[in-house]
């Protein structure tokens, strides 16, 4: 099987392959593995590597986070990381021929390990299974490309236009900015293609040397969270091999848009009809997601900086509501009818992890379902303007929301939400320790 594989993915792009980088993905969404020789494949698709388990719950510098039971506690155990299927894909951008495998973290006797993201979104998925439903979702990432130059204040710099200055402005669709980087557009594409993923459009977002890449729905959503995760390493192989380094941090720029992951989502039916065209279903699918907003927060923005990316006025949502073709709006219903009929989650940041936000979304939508919830109004206009419950309740309220909540926290189980909180807690402690350049700036020798 293993030589199979590797023969396969050597035919798809990547010709005789060194190595193997094996990663699975953290609580934050950061990747992290070990690379071997690629004779050791056999090793990785019989799924016995194994990594310690307190490598799910490490902060977001790579730290043991002790508070969480999973380091000294048990001995820093290993668990087993069996292989996410299709299995071996290629890395294009690399310049040593290299292949990639995605594992996920199992108890040591292989069993379902509760606090591995993955895990808790196959655990959404198989309760919607039980319910008659499929979830079908696709993903919508955005990004900027930045050079590795910095500016007096450490700041990241936008590339070159083609006329040789700096790109200052964001030229939102415009198909000039397209041509500029038809280059890295194109080697994206092929690694796309190369890996399987099903990238759809691609445009210009309103910052400048800002991007919006589309992946095209799939039946399964736990294939639609891998498809994220995949692109978004892509995109950054393609950057640095074009001497650029994409960045998904979701406020990188205080005065410019932020980046956004939106996800879009329906429900087939036993029969495999789209359950949202029945209205009723789609407007519980849409309360369940109102009434459990606030506490997926801590989910869709997870970190100090994803908090900036609220601000009124600025596409990001700050008012726990929904409408009809309205983009100030979180919950967002297309105009498309029919068949086609789905909502778009229009919370989460672009470095929320995928896995995490799906299985909060999908959890919230079945809440709605199984209470059978009846949502507030579609509202229309300017949603910063109303009166619906503020999403922008703080990086520690969100937490606490999340952990005294009566519907994700359930769904999410015990041993996630000690891992979680004590991942999200070190990392407050970090940043309250951390004196800013601003308040330099403002107070050093002000008074």
């Amino acid at each position: 099987m293993a030589k199979k594989s590797v023969n396969k993915a050597r035919a798809d792009g990547a010709g005789a392959a060194k190595f193997i980088d094996a990663f699975l993905i953290d609580l934050n969404g950061v990747e992290r593995g070990k690379r071997l020789p690629a004779k050791d494949a056999a090793k990785i698709e019989k799924s016995s590597l194994r990594f310690p388990r307190s490598l799910i719950g490490v902060d977001i510098w790579g730290n043991d986070v002790f508070d969480n039971g999973l380091v000294v506690d048990t001995g820093d155990s290993d668990g087993l990381c069996p292989i996410v299927r299709p299995g071996l894909k290629p890395c294009p951008w690399s310049a040593t021929p290299t292949l990639q495998a995605q594992v996920m973290m199992a108890e040591a006797n292989g069993a379902a390990f509760g606090a591995d993201p993955r895990q808790l979104l196959i655990n959404a998925r198989e309760r919607a299974k039980k319910m008659g439903l499929t979830p079908v979702a696709a993903v919508e990432l955005e990004f900027y490309l930045l050079t590795r130059d910095f500016d007096e204040l450490g700041r990241p710099l936008a590339p070159k236009g083609a006329n040789g200055k700096r790109v200052r402005e964001g030229r939102v669709y415009a198909m000039a900015e397209l041509d500029a980087y038809a280059a890295f557009l194109s080697d994206l594409y092929a690694a796309a293609d190369a890996q399987g993923l099903p990238l759809d459009a691609a445009v210009i977002e309103a910052g400048p040397s800002q991007f919006e890449v589309n992946l095209k729905h799939q039946a399964d959503i736990v294939v639609a969270a891998d498809q994220a995760v995949w692109l978004k390493r892509a995109i950054r192989g393609v950057a640095s091999k074009h001497g650029l380094a994409a960045s998904f941090m979701a406020k990188p720029f205080g005065d410019l848009p932020g980046n956004g992951m939106h996800a879009h989502m329906s429900m087939l039916n036993a029969r495999g009809a789209n359950a949202f065209e029945t209205e009723k279903t789609l407007l519980s699918a849409i309360a369940g997601l109102i009434a459990t907003m606030q506490e997926g927060m801590i989910l869709f923005a997870p970190h100090l900086n994803s908090w900036r990316r609220f601000q009124e006025g600025s596409h990001a949502p700050t008012r726990a509501a929904w409408g009809r073709e309205n983009r100030t709006a979180p919950i967002r219903i297309p105009a498309d009818g029919g068949a086609n009929t789905r909502f778009e989650h229009r919370v989460a940041g672009a470095d929320a992890n995928p896995y995490l936000v799906l299985a909060a979304i999908l959890s919230g939508a079945l809440f709605g379902l199984e209470k059978k919830l009846t949502p507030p109004p579609a509202l229309t206009g300017n949603v910063y303007a109303s009166a619906a419950p503020r999403l922008d309740i703080g990086w520690r309220a969100a937490l606490s929301a999340f952990e005294d909540g009566q519907a994700l926290n359930p769904a999410f189980g015990p041993l996630f939400t000690q891992v979680y909180g004590a991942l999200k807690r070190q990392e407050m402690r970090a940043a309250d320790r951390r004196v800013t350049d601003f308040e330099y700036d403002s107070y050093l020798f002000a008074f």
